[in-house]
């Protein structure tokens, strides 16, 4: 008896999964980067932004799947990786600029605790996220779903850094653990950045 039907089921859930990615990141980055604005949190702005990227790099994902002609598929997804990954690099400059003059300045954010609870349930949210993503991967081998989960893997490290900065600025009141940070996310993105510039992202989609 063919698997056809199963392994039909199982794209629907990865695509399920890869809107639900999308939605998430998007209300993510929007509550974070207006939060971090009014708090003066460049650690919060910055993983704000990254969400939107993130978000950007799903849809690369989507939008391959949905096309038709396998040579379509490939100038699409590498346009789209382009501006992703040059995204990502421009996030970096962004955030190095903008925590190295508040470190100069000696600017404290002011402790914000809904940024605290934003970082703390993606810190719950994404390894499971990450998880269910890995295991539909496998039964479907699919190199991209997999690569999407690393993904989701490295915004978990992001909510836990950013997690540990406005903790120690919100109970010791150490104003400098919030750009140090967010200069602590400069390699991870830098490095997600080059990813997408040489088309690793989405790599092997099936």
């Amino acid at each position: 008896m063919s698997n056809e039907p199963q392994r039909v089921n199982l794209v629907r859930r990865g695509r399920w999964l890869e809107y639900f990615t999308i939605s998430w990141n998007l209300l993510e980055g929007t509550i974070s980067v207006a939060v971090g604005v009014l708090a003066g949190s460049i650690a919060l702005v910055g993983f704000g932004f990254d969400s939107f990227i993130e978000s950007a790099s799903g849809g690369v994902l989507l939008w391959r799947l949905h096309l038709d002609h396998p040579e379509r598929r490939e100038q699409a997804e590498r346009f789209a990786l382009k501006l992703v990954g040059a995204s990502f690099l421009l996030l970096a400059v962004y955030v190095t600029v903008d925590a190295v003059k508040s470190l100069v300045k000696h600017e404290p954010p002011a402790p914000t605790y809904l940024g605290i609870g934003i970082a703390a349930l993606s810190l719950l949210v994404m390894p499971l996220l990450a998880r269910a993503k890995r295991r539909i991967a496998k039964e479907i081998h699919s190199h991209a779903l997999e690569a999407d989960a690393r993904q989701t893997d490295i915004c978990t490290y992001l909510s836990a850094i950013l997690l540990g900065g406005l903790l120690l600025n919100a109970i010791f009141g150490w104003w400098w653990a919030d750009p140090a940070a967010a200069l602590l996310m400069i390699p991870i993105i830098v490095k997600e950045g080059m990813a997408a510039l040489r088309g690793e992202t989405c790599a092997d989609c099936h």
